[in-house]
């Protein structure tokens, strides 16, 4: 299978490669796309006005076509949506490839981008995730490689300039089409105050693990909702299963409790936004949400077509509510530069002029040198950097490094980063990793405790990344069915202590539906051997 993000080495042009860390022009990295003269659509407007939607239609019609989403959530509702409307599509992801007989149509996310094909339509959504620190190039990748006939773009105005700035020079033609919200968003002028003035439809957001079950149980102490809950450490599949949950209406799960998760990619139906804080940590130091941020999570409320027609937001507390309203009525900061990341070609002549295959050296060297223009800037690289660290230690080739580097890692989660640890060992030793040496069948249940579900987490994490991982090294990660099939029980496991939660708040006698009885569907479970 052709490793559409990793490997673009024979569509750079040769003057490029001369000077590997010049990357002031990106769009020469794309002959095949420049060969076209493409009519780029840009919808743009705020959440809720219809942007998407209307870009998806003309990708519904197109004969052939490539949806680009900023998660694998968003992919899988595109893809859905298109076989349902009896138009073959294909889903992938970097952990799921689901292909259709006869398709001419793929719903990927960003990242999987096939830069190789053609297509009549194509739409990529999120566009102003350019200006992401992490994951930006993925999407300029895609805005200056994707090959199509019409290439849409939906997201926020003020990517506007930018995105016209950087396709002056590929010779596209550029049309930009404005959208109003379709329903009302109304700032409301007074907090929440007391946690018995929570009601059906309401999301409270706040942004730490600890923080929502904080607020979850004391929601359903008062006896009167239960609650959902969506955070990003979810398994996607689990947060699937909360959200449903919570727009079903016969479910007595009346309430969601939120990070900022709920920003994009899930459909739900809310009547009210209540920001918690408008504070989080984002990994570095703690600090306020940005206009953005605050639009993008306010505008959940009051989905066009839901049973909630108009949303209202708020706060917890009243000395919140001034920055949100002058958020709300504030237009986003126009973005100024779209990432880029070194492709594995580039970093492959530097390592050669510099003799070594050390990946952090080389990494690190190429980002001091790098020359950019002004409309670009290098992605944030600190995660790369860390696993690069750790693949040093082994003796792997250069490609092999890059691809660790570049998996879904988290490294600041201690079984994540040693179920890499692993994997990376066992591949430098014997070219073969087999999941039964990692994990070992065990026992493992429903947790009992908020440090359980977080460890059951991780290990979802880590099969997650296997499976990532077998998706572009097939033959030395084998066992992918077993990984997904582990990934299925973890989820079932976490959604059985998310309901037993409330369950036990509530009482049995107000709980609708019975536990699962998991462990009797259930053939073995794995837990993560510690390293010697």
């Amino acid at each position: 299978m052709c490793l559409h993000l990793y490997l673009d080495i024979m569509l750079y042009n040769k003057a490029s490669m001369k000077q590997p860390t010049t990357l002031c022009q990106p769009h020469t990295w794309y002959p095949n796309a420049r060969r076209k003269k493409r009519n780029v659509f840009l919808h743009v407007g705020p959440t809720n006005s219809g942007k998407t939607y209307n870009a998806l239609k003309r990708l519904e019609s197109s004969s052939s076509g490539v949806y680009c989403g900023p998660l694998r959530l968003l992919a899988w509702e595109v893809a859905q949506r298109l076989n349902k409307a009896k138009v073959p599509c294909n889903l992938i992801t970097g952990q799921e490839r689901e292909e259709i007989d006869d398709a001419k149509h793929s719903s990927v996310t960003v990242e999987m981008a096939d830069l190789t094909s053609e297509y009549r339509c194509a739409v990529i959504d999120e566009i102003q995730m350019v200006g992401c620190r992490t994951r930006g190039f993925s999407f300029t990748r895609a805005l200056l490689g994707i090959s199509s006939d019409e290439l849409h773009l939906c997201g926020d105005p003020a990517a506007v300039p930018l995105i016209q700035r950087i396709l002056e020079v590929t010779g596209d033609l550029i049309k930009v089409q404005y959208y109003d919200r379709l329903s009302p968003l109304i700032p409301l002028k007074y907090p929440l105050g007391s946690f018995s003035n929570i009601k059906t439809g309401d999301c409270i957001v706040t942004f730490s693990r600890h923080e929502i079950y904080k607020l979850k149980k004391k929601i359903e102490n008062g006896g009167k909702h239960l609650c959902s809950v969506v955070y990003g450490s979810l398994p996607p599949e689990t947060r699937t299963k909360q959200a449903t949950m919570f727009n079903d209406e016969s479910s007595e799960f009346g309430v969601l409790v939120a990070s900022d998760a709920i920003g994009m990619g899930l459909n739900l139906n809310i009547s009210r936004i209540i920001f918690s804080t408008l504070k989080k940590f984002d990994g570095v130091y703690t600090r306020e949400l940005t206009v953005p941020e605050i639009k993008q999570i306010a505008g959940r409320a009051g989905r066009y077509g839901s049973k909630f027609p108009i949303g209202e937001v708020t706060c917890l507390d009243a000395e919140d509510l001034p920055l949100l309203h002058s958020s709300l009525g504030s237009p986003s900061p126009v973005l100024e530069h779209a990432g880029l990341f070194p492709t594995f070609d580039l970093l492959t002549l530097y390592s050669r002029l510099h003799s070594t295959t050390n990946f952090h050296p080389i990494l690190e060297q190429f980002l001091e040198k790098a020359k950019l223009s002004p409309d670009y800037f290098i992605a944030d690289c600190e995660h790369t950097l860390k696993v690069a660290t750790v693949v040093d230690t082994f003796p792997l080739g250069l490609y092999d490094k890059y691809l660790f580097c570049l998996s879904p890692v988290d490294m600041n989660d201690d079984i994540a980063a040693q179920g890499l640890i692993q994997f990376a060992e066992n591949y430098a030793k014997k070219g073969l990793v087999r999941l039964r040496e990692i994990f070992t069948p065990g026992t493992l249940q429903v947790p009992k405790s908020h440090n359980a579900l977080k460890e059951l987490e991780s290990i979802h994490k880590v099969l997650d990344l296997y499976v990532w991982l077998s998706f572009r090294m097939e033959d030395s990660f084998p066992d992918r069915e077993l990984a997904s099939s582990q990934k299925a029980i973890c989820s079932l496991l976490i959604e059985e202590f998310l309901e037993r939660l409330g369950w036990q708040t509530q009482g049995k006698g107000s709980y609708r539906h019975s536990p699962l009885h998991l462990q009797q569907k259930i053939s073995m479970h794995c837990t993560v051997r510690p390293s010697p």
